[in-house]
Order: structure tokens, then C-alpha cells, then sequence
């Protein structure tokens, strides 16, 4: 299954790395991350930028306030930085905000949702086993 690569906007950048459209406007204007306009002038940014330029956020923690994404069901809404595909298991590892989580399962329950680096989805965490829901 071949899935047309996501862009997003800077409001929904920013609502994945946890800082305001503000601040993503002054990193893109600064040149930290990469943006393209589509036809209406909107600013996007490529899903496997914002996937690499998250990774660095959080390491060099520059976020803004270190918010928590943790909610009543413990779910960490964030962009999918890295799938590693075996035969029969995968690992899928995504930045939320500052948050890195990263989930062993079933190479068929990541083929079945089509997760690719750059695409959103959210980390549900239950015990010590984290589940991937698709956004």
C-alpha cells in the first residue's frame, strides 16, 4: 500500500510538538524547519521534516513549558518518527511533544494502519503496553 506523504499546516505542527503557531512560524522563518506553500499560500511542512525536526526539539528540549499530553485515557496524540519492520513483529516509535514512545507489535497491525514515518497517529498507553490508534 503506497500512501501520498502528509504535510501539515503550522497550527497542527505546533499542536504536535507542543509549542504555539508562533513559535513554529519563528523556527520556519528561522530556517529550522523546512516549509512549502501550497496553492492558496498556506505554509506546510513535509510529514518526514516535521517527524525529523520533532526528534530534535525534544533532545534539545526547546519546547515551550514541557506540556503534557497525557490525558484521562493516556493518549499521546504525536507524529510517527521511525517504523522498523521484521517478519513478523515491528517497532513504531513516535514523538509526542516532548514525549518519544515507542510500541512493539505486529508487522500486520502496522501494515493494516498504513503507519509511515511522518504521519500522525497517537500512542495509547495502558499498563506497560503501548497501542497506536491512526489520526
Amino acid at each position: 500500500m503506497v500512501a501520498h506523504m502528509q504535510s501539515y499546516t503550522i497550527g497542527q505542527a505546533a499542536r504536535l510538538l507542543g509549542v504555539s503557531p508562533d513559535t513554529v512560524r519563528r523556527w520556519a522563518d528561522g530556517g529550522r524547519v523546512a516549509t512549502h506553500r501550497e496553492e492558496s499560500g498556506r505554509r506546510l511542512i513535509d510529514g518526514r521534516d516535521l517527524a525529523a525536526f520533532s526528534v530534535e526539539v525534544a533532545q534539545s528540549g526547546t519546547g515551550e513549558d514541557d506540556p503534557s499530553y497525557t490525558s484521562a485515557r493516556n493518549a499521546f496524540p504525536g507524529i510517527v518518527t521511525a517504523v522498523k519492520l521484521g517478519d513478523v513483529a515491528a517497532q513504531v516509535e513516535i514523538q509526542a511533544g516532548p514525549h518519544r514512545l515507542v510500541s512493539l507489535l505486529t508487522r500486520e497491525a502496522v501494515e493494516e494502519l498504513g503507519l509511515e514515518v511522518g504521519m500522525e497517529a497517537t500512542a495509547r498507553v495502558k499498563s506497560t503496553s503501548v497501542h497506536i490508534d491512526r489520526t
